[in-house]
């Protein structure tokens, strides 16, 4: 069932009809005008898993990235996972980020008191 775009050839406005049959006659919604010119369409085309990684590949991908900035990454990941279709929770990806700055901060990994266990422990 496609969507057609007219415009009034009478008042000018634009208009969108959803089509169910072949013997459709658009009438102007504004101005009751049968005088309607059908526009072409704006149409999307959905891009193949292929598509999508090449994208991905291009340098322009990684503008505004820097590597030793976590909220930063944090963006990219949710750029990267929004062009491969992924829904990655915005809550997620932001405590990943936060507990990646905490540590750029501390030195350490966060929460972490003791130091952390070293080769003598084991």
């Amino acid at each position: 069932m496609p969507i057609y775009e007219y415009q009034c050839r009478n008042c000018k406005k634009k208009m969108s009809f959803l089509v169910m049959s072949s013997s459709f006659q658009p009438i102007c919604k504004f101005c009751k005008s049968e005088n309607l010119e059908q526009l072409f369409s704006r149409f999307a085309a959905p891009k193949s898993e292929e598509s999508r990684i090449e994208s991905l590949a291009d340098p322009s991908s990684f503008s505004g990235l820097d590597e030793n900035d976590p909220s930063s990454v944090a963006r990219w990941m949710k750029k990267m996972g929004k062009e491969l279709g992924e829904d990655f929770g915005g809550e997620d990806i932001d405590q990943i980020a936060e507990e990646a700055a905490q540590e750029v901060a501390g030195g350490g990994p966060a929460g972490d008191e003791s130091g952390g266990s070293s080769s003598e422990d084991l």
